[in-house]
Formats: structure tokens, sequence, C-alpha cells
């Protein structure tokens, strides 16, 4: 990894620090706080609240939860499990509770996992009014038989639902979406790692001078947060997107994935693929059918936008998925800042990406431009090698766009860039909007 991505990996990783403690759920404090964390980095992110009850396809906003403490007393009155401790002892959307019962009876609300005992787990009750702790196996294991006192500090009322959006206007109306969710508690690869490298990729957004496409920046609560935007935006996105991302679980450094679209063909999926494998020719790829997050909801029939997902390891493909093991000791600055460079990668083949005809009939004379030497077969005054100027030539004729091209002559877009940007001065190519492949 370049010097570069170290360093935007030591602020991502200042930024994932100071988010983790927060307390996210779908809806409530935990995530307006997350957001105007995020909005004192991106100023221009516009925040947005969906009221309790408010109808989106088949789901509707749930009632705002928020907690403020949660607690158990052991038969000799001792606090073991408290929600200041770990946010993830509580289950998320616990209703309000105080009551003494029995350790039989505790244990029908109690949750944790043998394979992992020393791992709190992260678990959830939306959308049915429950309450719970989590804890780990071995502290449940050591509990003794007598009246335990349950505790839960909680709101479940009408709120609302609050998600951001910034959209940075490019020269073009084709639109690039860039999503990732803000409703996990202090979960590190799984949840705040996607908040975090989003916000660094829209700063570095910002900071170009120019951008071809226009990016529609989103963070939202899982699941029903990305259904609410979609509900809102569906006619607008289905006409503008032409490739998306989902991003989460790009903390780590144990691998690269890739997760394809519904269709698996779109202009996201080949843009995935080509990056992650020259970045990485042993990156995990997955079908669809490993879905597991928003891409869900983007992908989804009627939907069909051309989201996929790339990450670090996937979400469920580590143990410490949704334990408290996914802290920030399980990501790190190399991870967050790969995670980042893959994106920004898919970012910039986008922005070069196009369709490219030959200007001049048969092969053109590249020594009398002095492209290549007349002498031999070195480069010529753009040192260049001439294999790839000769490659390009011979594949611009209209058929296919650039990311197509890259994969016959297998080199990275962005290594042949400037070989593309000389052709075009000497105006032996130029872009065209007719694909000749669909000609008849």
């Amino acid at each position: 990894m370049n010097q570069s991505n170290i360093n935007i990996g030591e602020e991502i990783y200042k930024w994932a620090s100071d988010l983790f403690p927060m307390c996210r759920s779908i809806t409530g404090q935990g995530v307006r706080e997350t957001l105007t964390y995020l909005k004192n980095i991106l100023p221009e992110l516009a925040i947005f609240e969906v009221e309790s009850g408010t109808k989106a396809f088949d789901w509707e906003v749930p009632d705002e939860w928020n907690i403020r403490e949660a607690y158990i007393l052991d038969p000799d009155g001792k606090k073991i499990i408290d929600f200041r401790n770990n946010n993830l002892h509580i289950v998320n959307y616990s209703v309000p509770t105080d009551v003494s019962l029995s350790l039989e009876e505790l244990d029908k609300h109690l949750y944790s996992i043998s394979e992992r005992p020393n791992a709190i787990p992260y678990v959830t009750s939306y959308y049915e009014r429950n309450w719970g702790f989590c804890l780990t196996h071995k502290q449940r294991q050591s509990l003794q038989p007598g009246i335990y006192r349950a505790v839960v500090d909680s709101t479940l009322a009408p709120g609302f639902l609050t998600y951001g959006e910034l959209v940075l206007p490019g020269r073009d109306k084709t639109e690039v979406l860039l999503s990732t969710y803000i409703c996990h508690p202090s979960l590190a690869n799984n949840e705040i790692s996607g908040p975090v490298v989003t916000a660094a990729l829209s700063k570095w957004l910002i900071s170009l001078s120019e951008r071809k496409h226009t990016y529609r920046i989103v963070f939202v609560p899982e699941t029903i947060g990305s259904i609410i935007y979609i509900s809102r935006h569906l006619k607008h996105l289905k006409e503008s997107v032409i490739a998306g991302f989902n991003v989460t679980c790009v903390g780590d450094d144990m691998a690269y994935t890739y997760l394809a679209s519904r269709h698996g063909s779109t202009l996201a999926d080949r843009v995935a693929r080509h990056v992650l494998g020259h970045l990485d020719p042993g990156y995990v790829s997955h079908p669809f059918l490993k879905r597991g997050s928003d891409e869900r909801q983007y992908c989804a029939p009627g939907v069909d936008l051309p989201v996929v997902s790339i990450m670090r390891t996937r979400y469920g493909d580590y143990p410490e998925y949704h334990t408290s093991d996914d802290n920030l000791d399980f990501i790190s600055p190399e991870g967050l800042g790969g995670g980042f460079n893959a994106l920004r990668c898919c970012i910039e083949v986008l922005e070069l990406n196009e369709i490219l005809v030959n200007t001049v009939l048969c092969e053109p004379q590249l020594g009398r431009r002095d492209l290549i030497s007349n002498i031999g077969y070195g480069p010529g005054k753009a040192d260049i090698d001439r294999r790839v100027l000769s490659h390009l030539l011979a594949y611009c004729d209209g058929s296919k766009d650039l990311v197509e091209l890259c994969e016959i002559i297998n080199l990275p877009l962005w290594d042949i860039s400037k070989a593309i940007d000389i052709l075009k001065e000497e105006g032996l190519i130029e872009a065209t909007t007719v694909n000749r492949s669909k000609m008849t």
C-alpha cells in the first residue's frame, strides 16, 4: 500500500474510534449523533427525518427507540451486566422493563454464543416488542440460582427515522450511488468502517477540480433506511444511476470481496471485477445468492439498480461478526486505507470509462507522429509502450467501453489513461455515444 493510502487510513481510523462507542439503532439519538459527527467532516451533508408510521412499499417506519441505561442485579444486589460498560449488552430495541425474576425466567431473556464463549453477541428485536440482555457464554454459565432484577430504562414511542444525503454534481446527469449504513452499535468492521470510508471517499470527491458523474451518497439505517430512501427517489434513481456501491465491512486487512448485483453483468459489476482483479487477483467473489445487506433492496425486482458490494471480509464470513470481538482491534488503518483505495479506484475507472472510436481507416502511422521510434521498436516521445498504443487502436472500434477493452488487453484502466490522452491529442481516437455493437 502506498503512503497516501496509509495516511488516509490513519485519519479514517481516528473517525472510527470516535464513532465506535455510540449506541446506534435503526432510529434514535445514536443515529443523530453519528450523522452530526459526519456532518462535521462533510458540512454539505443534508440530514432528513421521516416520521414513525410512514409507509414505504411493504414496510413502515417503526417507533423511535432510545435508551438511557440497562442492567441486571444478581441475588446479592451486585450489578453483573451493565449497558454502560458495553452497549451490546442490551438487545437492541428492548422495551422498558423493571422486573424481579428467577434465574430460570431470566434465562429466557439472555443471549450468548457457546462457540465463542468470551464474546458478547449482537441481537435485535426491531419489529417485535421484547426485551433481553446479551452476555458472554462464560458469564452466563456462571450465574447462580436466585432472584435477579432486570432494568431497561428505554423509550419506544412515535418519533423519526433519520438519514443523511450528500449530492455532488458532475458534468453529466449520470449518477453513481454510494450507500452505507448507520444503525449498528459498537461493531467496527460490520458497522463503522462503512460510514468512515464513505466519508473519506466523499471528501476526496469534493476535492476534485472536476467530476464527470454526479455522486449521490447516502448514510441510512440498514434495510428500513434504504427502503425509505428508494421509495422517495425510485423514479430518479432508475433514470440516473449508472453504477452503485454498498459500502460495508471495509476495515479489516484479511481479504477483498466482491458481491455481485442480482443480474451480475451491470457496469458496477464489471468495474468491481476489473479493479479487484488488478489490485488483488486472489479476491473473493460471491454471487447475489450470498447477499445480506442493502444490495438486497437496491437490486430488488422492480428497483433493479446496478449496485454491488465491495468489502474486505464479507459480513458473516469472519467469526467475530456480530459480536463484541468485532472491535477497534479487528480493523486497522491499513485495512481501512485498502478499502478506501479499492472504492476510489472504482470511481476513477467510472470517471475514465467511455466508448472510443478510431478516426482513421486502417492502422495509423505512429512513427510519423513520433509516438513510436522509427528505428527499432523503442517508444517515441510519449514514452508509452507501442503495444499499448497498438492494442488501443485495434479495439477502439466503438463496440465496447474502456472497461471491456481493458479486460481484453489485461491492463488496468488507470495504467493506460495516459496512452488514451495521447491518442486523443493526436486526433487518432475520439469519444462516441454510439455503441456499434448494438447497431444493426
